[in-house]
C-alpha cells in the first residue's frame, strides 16, 4: 500500500492511547502530523500578534506529537516517510522552510496538507467529525474551494490546487481509523483534487 500521511487531531488526545496502538499497526508506511490540541486554544486565547502566534502554534504541535511519541510512536524531525509508523516533530522543521502564511487560518489541517504534498502522498485526516457538513448534510466528496470550521479555512483550496488527495474520518467512531487506513470504506468526506479545474 502507499505511504500516507496521517494528521492526528487535538481533540483526540484524550483517547490518544488506544489510537497510537492503531498507528502503530498501520498496515503501510506512515507520518503522523499532530495538530494543536487544548495546546493551540491557549495560543487563540492569548491572541499574541500573527507571527507570534504562528510559531506558538507550532510548538503546540511539537508538545502533542512529544505526547504521542511518549505513547510508542517514534518522534521524528525530518520531513520523510519513515520505515515504521513514527510522529512528526515539525517546529524545527517548518521554523527552516516556514512554507506556510502566518494566520490562523492556516493551522495544523493545511501544515499536514504541505507535508503531504511534499511527500506527494495522500493525507488521512483523523478528527472527532464525521467529515465536511454543508445545510445539515455530510459531502462525501469535494471537489470545489470551500470553507467549513470542519478543517482549516484553507485546507480545501489548498488540498485541491495542490493536488493532495485528503480523507475525513471521523477516529472517535470504533474500527473507523484502522479501516481507513486499509483503504476500506469509511464514512466521511474525501478531497478530490482529480476533478478540481483549477489546478495548476
Amino acid at each position: 500500500m502507499r505511504p500516507l500521511v496521517v494528521k492526528f487531531g487535538g481533540s483526540l488526545l484524550g483517547c490518544a492511547p488506544s489510537l497510537v496502538r492503531i498507528l502503530a499497526a498501520a498496515p503501510r508506511p506512515i507520518l503522523v502530523v499532530p495538530g494543536g490540541g487544548p495546546f493551540a486554544d491557549v495560543v487563540r486565547t492569548l491572541d499574541p500578534a500573527p507571527d507570534a502566534a504562528h510559531w506558538m502554534a507550532i510548538a503546540a504541535m511539537e508538545q502533542v506529537g512529544l505526547y504521542l511519541a511518549a505513547l510508542g510512536l517514534p518522534g521524528v524531525e525530518a520531513l520523510r516517510i519513515p520505515d515504521a509508523p513514527s510522529v512528526l516533530l515539525p517546529y524545527r522543521l517548518l521554523r527552516d522552510r516556514d512554507p506556510l502564511p502566518h494566520s490562523w487560518r492556516v493551522s495544523s489541517d493545511t501544515i499536514a496538507a504541505w507535508c503531504a504534498a511534499e511527500l506527494e502522498c495522500d493525507l488521512l485526516l483523523a478528527k472527532s467529525v464525521d467529515g465536511i457538513v454543508v445545510d445539515g448534510r455530510l459531502l462525501e466528496t469535494v471537489t470545489v474551494p470551500l470553507e467549513t470550521d470542519t478543517v482549516d479555512p484553507c485546507l480545501v483550496p489548498f488540498a485541491l490546487a495542490h493536488g493532495v488527495s485528503v480523507r475525513i474520518v471521523n477516529a472517535r467512531v470504533s474500527g473507523r481509523l484502522g479501516r481507513a487506513l486499509r483503504n476500506d470504506p469509511v464514512p466521511g468526506t474525501r478531497i478530490d483534487p482529480s476533478l478540481f479545474v483549477g489546478r495548476a
